[in-house]
């Protein structure tokens, strides 16, 4: 089998995006859409991927790391011109490269592969990706002869009123020959209306040197989606977001709205998992099976486990272990773990803290930087006061402790094994096991003194 060669074109810096961030590195489906590319690029198994860096070079290397290696592309002069930057790590290479936009964010690796399969079979030094398009304004067209076999590409630009009617569309992708690739690289020009050196010019070179170009159609015109503005930029994360979704849904598992469901590329999701609308699972979040999200959750690079129960609550870099419910209305914010059973209620926050197994947090409360033992009451009100306005502290509550409504516990303390905090008070010190502890001002009554205060009526 040939060597395969990848050039993953992201210079440009995207002026119709209206925006700081480089165009590449918007996201879809809480991806970088440069990434995106890369990902299916690298299931093609290629044996070198180049990717062009222009406008915010250092960013796109940042996110991309050492998968990919790097040419810069100085001056923006053309898709021609960005191509040729990879010269000096592919010339006098025998092989095929492929040529993808890096703002393509939906073409998929079984695409590409059956690009480049078709490529071999037709025997052609360059084949070209292509599509149908409902409306073809913008694009460049594929001009074939009377036996379908490919002309040239006409950019719309150039396009006389007889080319623009024809909607077969070049999609941006191709594949070379290796070596012809750069020798026509080499002899283009910028004689065309936008004064650019357009890399499907190379087309015509290889055509008028006796070269057979093929022209590979592909199935869906979606997946051909080139993203240079923001109303692109939604369309592909619609489209992202159904395939993402019918995904899962194949798998085993139950969107009960799929439409209003948010659901992003690196989410994992076990089956008989059960997910209401308005919900948003992001980033590497990974989540089991016989799963129920209730609506309104939203879950960023978590972990939540088997039989796990939660509503309506934000749970950020955390943990859930099996058997576990969340909410209605929780925050576990990064450092949270919930083991097995235990129960977070509503209006509880958890951060830094871990409430053991079968441990319950019923009601409005804030568990911060404590290791909180199994079996385990939080009443309602209670605050780890785990900061004093410089530092962090830790506490510790060993097994079976309850700790009464209202109480303050003032990092860092231990509460022993069994031990008992009374609602109301205040704990500064250690309470060993099995002892009851409060920290209440003793109460003082003043007979007749309220009718001094404005509260008072006759």
């Amino acid at each position: 089998m040939d060597k395969r060669y990848a050039i993953i074109l992201a210079a440009g810096k995207g002026t119709r995006m209206k925006s700081q961030l480089y165009k590449v590195l918007h996201e879809v489906a809480g991806k970088a859409m440069v990434d995106h590319v890369l990902t299916q690029v690298e299931r093609t198994k290629p044996n070198k991927i180049i990717t062009i860096v222009g406008h915010g070079a250092e960013t796109v290397k940042n996110v991309l790391g050492d998968r990919s290696e790097y040419a810069l592309q100085e001056e923006q002069l053309g898709t021609g011109h960005a191509v040729l930057q990879a010269k000096d790590l592919l010339l006098g290479k025998t092989g095929t490269t492929l040529i993808v936009s890096g703002d393509t964010p939906l073409l998929t690796w079984e695409t590409l592969s059956n690009l480049f399969e078709y490529h071999a079979t037709r025997r052609s030094v360059g084949t070209v990706l292509t599509a149908k398009a409902p409306d073809p304004f913008g694009y460049g067209r594929i001009i074939r002869d009377h036996i379908g076999v490919v002309e040239k590409i006409v950019e719309q630009k150039d396009a006389t009123p007889e080319i623009a009617r024809i909607n077969e569309i070049n999609t941006g992708t191709y594949v070379f020959d290796n070596a012809l690739l750069f020798d026509a690289l080499s002899k283009i020009d910028t004689n065309n209306a936008q004064g650019e050196y357009y890399l499907t010019d190379i087309i015509e070179i290889l055509k008028s040197e006796g070269h057979t170009i093929a022209a590979y159609q592909m199935d869906s015109f979606e997946e051909s989606l080139g993203v240079n503005d923001r109303i692109a930029l939604s369309e592909a994360n619609k489209l992202m977001r159904h395939r993402i979704n019918q995904t899962h849904m194949v798998h085993g598992v139950t969107l009960i709205d799929p439409e209003s469901t948010y659901i992003e590329s690196e989410v994992e999701i076990g089956n008989d998992t059960i997910i209401e609308p308005n919900v948003f699972l992001k980033g590497k979040t990974v989540i089991g099976k016989d799963v129920f999200i209730g609506s309104n959750c939203e879950i960023r690079d978590s972990v939540i486990e088997s039989n796990v129960k939660i509503r309506s609550s934000v749970i950020e870099e955390a943990v859930v272990k099996s058997g576990a419910d969340v909410g209605p209305m929780a925050h576990l914010r990064p450092k949270a773990e919930i083991l097995e059973n235990a129960h977070v209620g509503n209006f509880v926050e958890v951060k830094g803290a871990t409430l053991g197994k079968g441990s319950k947090a019923g009601h409005l409360s804030y568990i911060g930087n404590v290791k909180i033992g199994k079996d385990v009451n939080v009443g309602a009100g209670v605050i780890f006061v785990n900061y004093d306005g410089k530092n962090k502290y830790d506490s510790v509550v060993e097994d079976h402790a309850f700790i009464g409504s209202n109480a303050n516990i003032v990092n860092p303390v231990h509460i022993g094994k069994n031990g008992l905090v009374t609602a109301g008070s205040t704990i500064t010190e250690d309470v060993p096991k099995e002892s009851l502890a409060f920290g209440r001002a003793k109460q003082v009554n003043k007979e007749g003194r309220a009718k001094n205060y404005p509260h008072y009526k006759e």
